[in-house]
């Protein structure tokens, strides 16, 4: 092996670690953070979809799966929760009555909010210090990655 692919390996290596670091570490956080708050009765999984549905408000249960690569019914399920722990609501489309549209409550807006501020801060903290071409570097990097999931999720 030359030097050019142990550096590359190395590359690969500590990117790879980063990657799985810092989910883990976020969703630990989350957790961390969910149960010194008001909100004690959600987990991090389910403030993301929380969140989700916050970003595409009024959007179809299908429409939610699709943007989340689940399976409706799995979807569907998780919902249920959410609603009954008062975060998600169901409305009736204002075109036509038989198409349901998700939305959050009042306590879903809230959860929202803190959770929207706190990626906020952690996108800031992750770019300080790159220039615009570097940000465009990391959000190609960033497209990369959402392709391959994208793939890898419909098989």
């Amino acid at each position: 092996m030359n030097s050019q692919s142990n550096e590359i390996k190395k590359d690969y290596d500590f990117i790879n670690e980063s990657l799985i670091n810092v989910y883990d570490s976020i969703m630990r956080i989350e957790e961390s953070e969910i149960r010194r708050s008001r909100f004690k009765d959600i987990t991090a999984k389910e403030v993301h979809l929380v969140h989700t549905i916050g970003l595409h408000d009024r959007k179809t249960t299908s429409q939610v799966a699709h943007i989340l690569k689940l399976s409706k019914g799995t979807l569907t399920a998780n919902l249920n929760t959410l609603e009954r722990k008062g975060y998600v609501m169901r409305i009736a489309n204002q075109e036509d009555h038989r198409i349901i549209n998700l939305g959050l409550t009042s306590k879903g807006r809230l959860l929202y909010r803190a959770h929207d501020a706190f990626h906020k801060l952690l996108v800031q903290r992750f770019l300080k210090g790159f220039d615009n071409d570097e940000i465009h570097l990391i959000k190609q990097a960033m497209v990369n990655l959402e392709e391959f999931i994208d793939e890898v999720s419909a098989k």
